[in-house]
């Protein structure tokens, strides 16, 4: 008693005098008012002190940032979630611990914020000192023994040299926790951390969710981390034993400043500092696919993001899907299940490899250190319960782990990977023996072409007799039937019926699912009609575009969109579920996305706010993919020709998706550009060569890429007024801020400074090369990719196109309206060409 009594006779002692300090450490008389900063030493890297997130807050955190960087970055919060209101507060060593008080109007100590180190012993010669390294501890016995470290207790931010792992004698779980905001540091929804069950795993959680397994340790990585490979720069180091299991991420240089941080979006980023740029660079993040999303396809499958041209959900070896019709309509949730009348048990079965993959959920696997490759394959083969074996070690192949019940979440890698061993039935074995998973075998093939053809040759003897024989009454009767004889000409009907994969809904069950198109399901409306939510029998969301009688748009745009789409498999583009025909009800099934489209958000006030920098710089990115895979990766090269902010839809995690291919056009593999008569699109987003002259190539979405891109950036229209001057577009004024190195006055204030001034500067300039008046100047959709990818050196930028406004077209032009957002908002101009 008379020990407490004395220790805050002291404290209160001290407030009245100014304190004094040593440069990195205080003592037992020493405090830390607010001003005061202590600075790690020998290389002064690090500072502790207190600091606001906002210049004209009043709301003060204790806490640890870097020294000797201008971009305020802090690594470790005391008070996270019990901030000060003003600049009264005191950092002190109380008896033994270090004490954070508010020292009111009053004069009395209010304890906020404590390090809680439990003892019975008065540890009267105690001192805390900053490291180098950035750990704040509290030593006793001139600095022998340590009683607390800040590297103990993670905020947001992981450091080089800190323990993430568990101590399993103590307890002590060290893990990283999001802020809340970026202004507010408080506790937020998602956790990094190792879960020491079974194999020890390292996950992300929301909540107490699991959102993304990062995966067990495969020897030098992370098996969900194909990036962290052995480099120059970091030192991995990895321990698990009976009294702890951690990781720690080393520097071999102590100049490089490197940081890993769990932002309060949910991802998860390693960034090393660039003196010479003054700006983070971003070596890996993560999840950054859909793939990367805890069970993304259910049970017993592999997620494949690199399948462009079908569902990237495919069943492991020996397994078929649960749900057969939710798996043709591209949901994978249901996982798989062994095939049916199958024996793996003293039935010649055996293993079938699958390469490269992240190995399914470890945390009820058996593992048995001692065994190589081999031996786990007798041990596995001789337990009928064990389905999967797979080493331990990726590079010495040592180390034995078992898998007994279902597999969860298994994705594949194009590069790196694990091998997994899958146990498969004798036919199944037979059928991979001589071909990896994935391929048939030339002799499958040959029986599976062979028993087709023949099918096909009796359904069509069986289709034609039966289609003469009812021609005329099934024309009546089937609304289908006369919408493909409405076409045109026969070879514009073969191609439809012989590449729509899409399903034909009944007008019944569209009517059920939007409640007879009620005004409370409808979400917009654009040139190709009205768009309304609706949900089906088996409560699948879907969006439904219903075509307007009154609409421009006809049976050509309508068919357009159902043949490109149905053959189209991108992550960064909308899927359609089917199309409904009956009568003259013409109507579009899309999948439902919640967000609306991207012009919802950029250019509302309220709502532009919700994208931050990085939202809205990994929408451009995914626009900016998604068009490339229309350019040169799908299967026919596809011209957009309508790519604008409403035409971009976002899912529930705010992914762009792009939509709207009624005005598409396809092209052979080597033709680039073509001609037209009937020019659409929508004003502001055209390229010159397609607006006067009817040109268009892959140049003319390019050009729509740079107006949208410079939009988002800004979240202002290119249809908009500039500097008081009703005739000058976005790009205009972007164009002349750029020439006069003003460019950062166009940033979109609902950023605040929140965003990365290299990345926008190089943003502008990347949008203002895509923007130049001739298509050849303009760079691809590849080299753009490469430009939002890496920090090379960018071209400079000729003059744009278009950076006045052509007024006659505006006031003739329905598609400029505002005040309309839309899911799948559709507009066209049409010029008549001379």
């Amino acid at each position: 008693m008379k020990e407490l009594l004395l220790s805050q006779f002291l404290l209160l002692l001290m407030l009245y005098y100014p304190s004094c300090h040593s440069l990195d450490t205080i003592t037992l008389n020493q405090t830390i008012k607010d001003g005061d900063v202590l600075v790690s030493s020998p290389r002064g890297t690090f500072a502790l002190g207190f600091f606001s997130l906002k210049p004209d807050s009043k709301t003060r955190y204790l806490g640890i940032w870097y020294n000797k960087i201008s971009e305020q970055t802090i690594v470790w919060v005391a008070n996270r979630d019990t901030p000060l209101s003003d600049t009264s507060g005191v950092l002190s060593i109380n008896n033994g611990n270090l004490v954070l008080h508010d020292l009111n109007e009053n004069k009395n100590v209010k304890p906020i914020w404590s390090s809680n180190f439990s003892t019975s012993t008065s540890f009267g010669d105690s001192s805390a000192k900053l490291l180098d390294t950035g750990n704040f501890v509290l030593t006793h016995d001139n600095e022998k023994n340590i009683l607390w470290q800040s590297f103990d207790f993670p905020s947001n931010t992981l450091l080089p040299f800190m323990k993430l792992g568990l101590d399993r004698k103590t307890g002590l779980n060290r893990f990283l926790r999001s802020w809340k905001s970026p202004n507010d540091p408080g506790t937020g929804n998602f956790t990094y951390r190792i879960d020491p069950t079974g194999f020890p795993q390292l996950f992300l959680y929301r909540n107490k969710s699991p959102t993304w397994r990062v995966g067990s340790w495969t020897g030098q990585r992370w098996s969900g981390v194909p990036e962290m490979t052995p480099n120059f720069i970091f030192n991995v180091s990895y321990t698990n034993n009976e009294d702890e299991v951690y990781v720690v991420y080393g520097v071999k240089d102590p100049m490089v400043l490197s940081r890993m941080v769990l932002e309060e979006t949910g991802h998860v980023r390693r960034l090393t500092w660039q003196p010479s740029e003054r700006r983070w660079f971003q070596i890996w993040y993560g999840p950054k696919e859909e793939c990367d999303g805890f069970k993304q396809c259910g049970s017993n499958s592999n997620c494949n993001p690199y399948n462009s041209d079908k569902f990237e959900c495919e069943c492991l070896p020996g397994y078929e899907p649960k749900f057969a019709r939710e798996w043709y309509l591209r949901d994978g949730s249901g996982g798989c299940v062994r095939k049916r009348n199958v024996s793996t048990c003293g039935s010649g079965e055996g293993f079938v490899k699958v390469a490269r993959v992240k190995v399914p959920d470890t945390s009820k696997t058996r593992v048995n250190e001692s065994l190589g490759l081999k031996e786990c394959r007798e041990k596995c083969l001789e337990d009928c319960s064990c389905v999967a074996y797979a080493s331990e070690n990726e590079i010495s192949e040592s180390g034995c782990v078992t898998w007994h019940g279902d597999m969860e979440d298994t994705r594949t890698y194009t590069q790196v990977g694990q091998d997994l061993y899958l146990r498969v039935d004798a036919h199944e074995l037979a059928m991979y023996a001589k071909h990896p998973y994935g391929s048939l075998g030339k002799k499958r093939m040959v029986v599976v072409l062979v028993i087709s053809s023949c099918l096909v040759l009796l359904m069509g003897i069986i289709f034609v007799y039966w289609f003469v024989k009812s021609r005329k009454q099934w024309s009546k009767r089937d609304p289908k039937y006369s919408f493909r004889l409405s076409f045109d000409d026969s070879s514009n009907q073969q191609e439809f019926d012989s590449t729509n994969n899409s399903k034909f809904f009944d007008l019944s069950s569209i009517a059920a699912a939007t409640d007879n198109f009620s005004l409370a399901n409808k979400l917009g409306e654009g040139g190709f009609g009205s768009v309304y939510k609706g949900i089906l029998s088996n409560g699948m969301a879907i969006a439904v575009k219903r075509l307007s009688k009154y609409s421009g748009q006809g049976i050509n745009e309508f068919k357009n969109e159902v043949v490109l789409i149905s053959k189209l498999q991108h992550r960064n583009l909308v899927r359609i579920l089917g199309c409904c025909i009956q009568g003259e009800e013409k109507m579009l099934i899309y999948e439902y996305l919640p967000n609306k489209s991207l012009d919802f958000f950029i250019f509302d006030k309220s709502k532009s706010s919700e994208l931050d920098w990085r939202k809205r710089f990994d929408i451009i990115c995914g626009i900016a993919r998604g068009i490339l895979y229309l350019h040169h990766d799908s299967r026919l090269r596809i011209i957009h020709r309508d790519l604008k902010a409403s035409n971009v839809l976002l899912d529930s995690a705010l992914n762009p998706k792009i939509a709207d291919f009624g005005m598409a056009r396809m092209f052979g593999g080597d033709q680039i550009e073509a001609v037209t008569n009937r020019v659409v699109g929508t004003y502001g987003y055209m390229s010159p060569e397609y607006a006067m002259e009817g040109q268009f190539s892959v140049k003319s979405d390019v050009y729509s890429f740079g107006v949208l891109l410079l939009e988002i950036i800004t979240g202002k229209k290119n249809s908009g007024q500039y500097e008081d001057n009703a005739s000058t577009t976005l790009v205009g004024h972007i164009w002349d801020l750029w020439r006069e190195d003003k460019a950062m006055e166009i940033v979109d204030q609902s950023l605040g400074e929140l965003f990365s001034e290299f990345e926008f500067q190089r943003c502008i300039q990347i949008g203002l090369l895509c923007v130049q008046d001739y298509a050849v100047d303009r760079p691809s959709m590849s080299a753009v990719v490469s430009m939002l990818g890496n920090d090379s050196t960018l071209p400079t930028p000729k003059q744009p196109a278009f950076i006045f406004k052509k007024s006659n077209y505006e006031s003739s032009n329905p598609s400029t309206s505002g005040g309309i957002y839309s899911v799948n908002d559709v507009s066209m101009t049409m010029i008549e060409a001379r």
